[in-house]
């Protein structure tokens, strides 16, 4: 389930990037993706 929300976020960052838009969005969603990707990251070390 975290892995399908990191791979929709990477796409609608990529996506982001690639239309050239507004600096403020971009690092948004680089920020939540980050998150995510930390989130993921702790969950499989307690297991």
């Amino acid at each position: 389930m975290i892995n399908e929300k990191i791979c929709e976020l990477r796409d609608e960052l990529n996506k982001s990037i690639s239309e050239g838009k507004d600096y403020e969005i971009i690092y948004e969603l680089s920020v939540k993706l980050d998150k995510l990707i930390a989130e993921y990251y702790k969950d499989i070390v307690k297991d």
